[in-house]
């Protein structure tokens, strides 16, 4: 009977430091880890709730391969309510693959988001990319780039 006590020991000692190994083996290769840091949770970026504010005059340039897509968005921005001397259409001269609204001030991205909503949904970006049409324009002014998301039938294929 003594004999199988002694064995008994001899096994638990053996699964206590093979079992102490693994774990230490772990934690000196790193992938236990004994304290752990919290990590950062993240905070919601606040955005402007959309105001459609027809007193910024409208930039709207075609950066799709179709022309015809800046006077079509200049009609239905100007149907919403903006002065049509306000709406100038014309053409990017590059491409560009999502259709966004560009403003230059934070204080404006309401009016962005608002313009967005308006011709159906679009990226909206603060940016200096069309700073010299905005000093240009001589006050508030919003530029949308109609990209390549927005081709589709309904203008004619530029050639």
């Amino acid at each position: 009977m003594r004999g199988g006590v002694v064995v008994l020991w001899s096994i638990i000692a053996i699964v206590v430091l093979v079992a102490a190994g693994i774990f230490g083996t772990l934690v000196v290769t790193g992938r236990v880890t004994l304290f752990p840091s919290p990590s950062a949770t993240p905070v919601p970026i606040a955005t402007a709730e959309p105001v459609v504010d027809t007193s910024y005059k409208v930039s709207v340039l075609n950066a799709s391969a179709q022309s015809g897509l800046a006077g079509a968005f200049a009609q239905k921005i100007i149907a919403a309510g903006w002065p049509s001397n306000d709406v100038t259409a014309g053409d990017a001269g590059s491409s560009f693959q999502t259709t966004t609204v560009f403003y230059t001030d934070p204080a404006e991205e309401g009016a962005a988001r608002g313009l967005a909503q308006t011709i159906g949904g679009a990226a909206v970006s603060l940016s200096d990319a069309y700073k010299s049409l905005v000093d240009a324009a001589g006050g508030k002014l919003l530029v949308v780039v109609i990209g390549a998301d927005r081709a589709d039938a309904g203008a004619t294929p530029a050639g």
